[in-house]
């Protein structure tokens, strides 16, 4: 029996730089039926609380397959909080990660708000959101592996979000130059500087793009497209791999997915890119949008 080190090693294998054939191999698997839109990542759930094994076996496919799906509730007005938590632990998602603007139970819920210790942070407001995956910023101990957004209303106009699975960006920046993945996978490569939330030093993270995640056993990605507040490595490989990635982030390629979340739908991932449009909302219960984010030190078992 192979130790675990020895089985972790040849299931990364594909990530080595110098193997060109466990790449191929992995990349040929990766692109093999890969969904085409969005509308291939939805499944429909019935209960929440009792899966059947269709249903879970669904799920856990595209968690495997694209690092995301996207679940619909048959009955959305019977979805809550509450749910949607025990949702995602059955697919091992279990560890939140609790943030300041987080609610007593670590899930966020995510609304336009104009005062208070909410107010000033892009995701309570109707602007866009650049690309990036969540925790970016966080520690490493608190790294962020998995996330669930859930809609309970949808903006009238707007609020669309775009999702890339970081694989696929890895293969894609890989297949360009793999020099490119050498200096995104540097220990220097990004660097938050330290700032002061609501009178709390957080102390500057520095730390790659791309890296082995020994947990998950598997890539992880860290990245923000945002210009303030980051430092970026002064390297000249490291700057036209950003270059290309800011360029394919807005090209149209097939599988970036477009996706406007309804009423009781939600995505599951394993902390995949993702963006998000400005929105206007209406001055009603049913106009103004609110969208549940949990965010977890897991990923899909």
């Amino acid at each position: 029996m192979s130790s675990p080190i020895v089985s972790q090693a040849i299931e990364l294998a594909h990530f080595d730089l110098n193997n060109e054939v466990a790449y191929a191999v992995w990349r040929q698997q990766k692109w093999l039926d890969y969904p085409k839109s969005s509308e291939e990542l939805i499944v429909t759930i019935n209960d929440f609380m009792a899966l059947t094994a269709d249903e879970h076996a669904a799920v856990h496919s595209l968690l495997s397959k694209t690092n995301m799906c996207v679940y619909q509730a048959k009955e959305p007005e019977q979805v809550d909080k509450l749910v949607i938590k025990q949702f995602a632990a059955q697919f091992g998602y279990k560890n939140l990660d609790t943030n300041i603007c987080a609610d007593k139970d670590s899930i966020s819920s995510l609304q336009t708000k104009d005062a208070g210790r909410h107010a000033g942070y892009i995701p309570y407001s109707n602007r866009k959101i650049s690309w990036h995956t969540d925790g970016y910023y966080n520690k490493p101990e608190n790294t962020i592996r998995g996330m669930l957004l859930h809609c309970v209303n949808n903006a009238p106009l707007g609020g669309e979000n775009q999702y890339l699975d970081p694989d696929i960006l890895y293969i894609h920046l890989r297949d360009k130059n793999p020099d490119f993945i050498r200096a995104l996978m540097d220990k220097k490569a990004l660097t938050i500087p330290a700032n002061e939330e609501v009178g709390a030093e957080r102390a500057a993270q520095t730390g790659p793009v791309f890296s082995l995640d020994n947990r998950s056993n598997s890539l992880h990605l860290r990245y923000t497209a945002r210009t303030r507040s980051i430092e970026w490595d002064d390297n000249s490989l490291l700057k036209q791999a950003l270059v290309e990635i800011t360029q394919y982030l807005a090209g149209d390629s097939a599988f970036i997915f477009t996706h406007k979340l309804k009423p009781g739908q939600g995505v599951l991932c394993n902390n995949v890119l993702h963006n998000r449009t400005a929105f206007e909302e209406q001055d009603t219960a049913e106009g103004k949008r609110l969208i549940y984010r949990a965010r977890y030190y897991d990923q899909c078992n």
